[in-house]
C-alpha cells in the first residue's frame, strides 16, 4: 500500500486536475488521502512544502523514464532469442529520450513547466527555489529542497545519456558526445515548445537533425 505521503501527493495531483493550485485546499487533500490535516502538515509543513514535494516527484518520474529509455535492450529476434535481435544504436537511444521528453511534457503540465520554465497560474509554483543539483534521492526525502530549473533538468538528462553512451561508443570524444546528447534533449524541448509542421513527426525531425551532426563513432 502507498504511504501516507504518497497518498497525499496523489491526492494533490488529482485535485490539481480540476482546480488551480490556489483553489486546492489542504483539508480536501488530506480528506481525499484518508488522513488527518495534521498528518498532512506533519509531512510537508505547509502548502508550499506540499507544492515543492509534488513538483519534485514529477521531476523524479521524468528522470526515471529517461533512465529506462537509456537502459533499453535490443529487440528480441523473431525466434524469441535475444541473440540476433535488432540493436538499438546510440542515436536511436537519444531519439527515444527526446520522444520521452515530448510525451512527458504533453501528458503532465508540471513536467512541461519544469522543462520550459513556463508556469501558469494554475500550477503549484513553489515560492522557494534553490540551485541544488538534481539528486537520485526520492522527492519524499527532499520536501524542503527547491525545484530544479530547466537548465538543471537538461544537464541531468545529458549526463545520464553521456554515461550510458560512453560505454557503447568508446572512440567518441566525451566533450563532443556530451554536446550531442544535450542537443538531442534540446531538440525534444523545441518540439514541446514549437511542434514540427504537419506531416513531419517530432521523432523524424529529431533524427534528421542528429544525423547531420558531425559526431564521430555515433551511429
Amino acid at each position: 500500500m502507498p504511504t501516507a505521503r504518497e497518498s497525499l501527493l496523489d491526492a494533490a495531483l488529482s485535485a490539481l486536475a480540476g482546480l488551480p493550485w490556489s483553489g486546492v485546499r489542504m483539508v480536501d487533500v488530506a480528506s481525499a488521502a484518508g488522513v488527518s490535516r495534521q498528518t498532512l502538515y506533519n509531512e510537508f509543513g505547509s502548502k508550499d512544502g506540499l507544492a515543492r514535494a509534488l513538483v519534485r516527484r514529477e521531476a523524479d518520474v521524468y528522470l526515471r523514464g529517461v533512465d529506462r529509455v537509456l537502459a533499453e535492450r535490443p529487440q528480441a529476434s523473431p525466434t524469441g532469442s535475444d541473440a540476433g535481435g535488432t540493436p538499438i544504436s546510440p542515436a536511436d537511444r537519444l531519439v527515444h529520450v527526446a520522444e520521452w521528453t515530448v510525451g512527458s511534457a504533453r501528458s503532465s503540465a508540471l513536467v512541461r513547466a519544469l522543462l520550459t520554465g513556463c508556469w501558469s497560474e494554475r500550477l503549484p509554483v513553489p515560492s522557494v527555489r534553490t540551485t541544488a543539483s538534481v539528486s537520485a534521492v526520492p522527492a519524499q526525502r527532499r520536501a524542503d529542497a527547491g525545484v530544479p530549473g530547466p537548465a538543471e533538468l537538461v544537464a541531468a538528462v545529458r549526463d545520464r545519456a553521456l554515461a550510458a553512451l560512453e560505454k557503447e561508443v568508446p572512440g567518441a570524444d566525451p566533450v563532443e558526445l556530451g554536446r550531442y546528447c544535450e542537443t538531442a534533449v534540446r531538440l525534444g524541448l523545441s518540439c514541446v515548445v514549437a511542434p514540427p509542421g504537419r506531416g513531419e513527426g517530432h521523432a523524424g525531425y529529431i533524427r534528421s537533425v542528429l544525423a547531420r551532426l558531425p559526431v564521430r563513432a555515433v551511429g
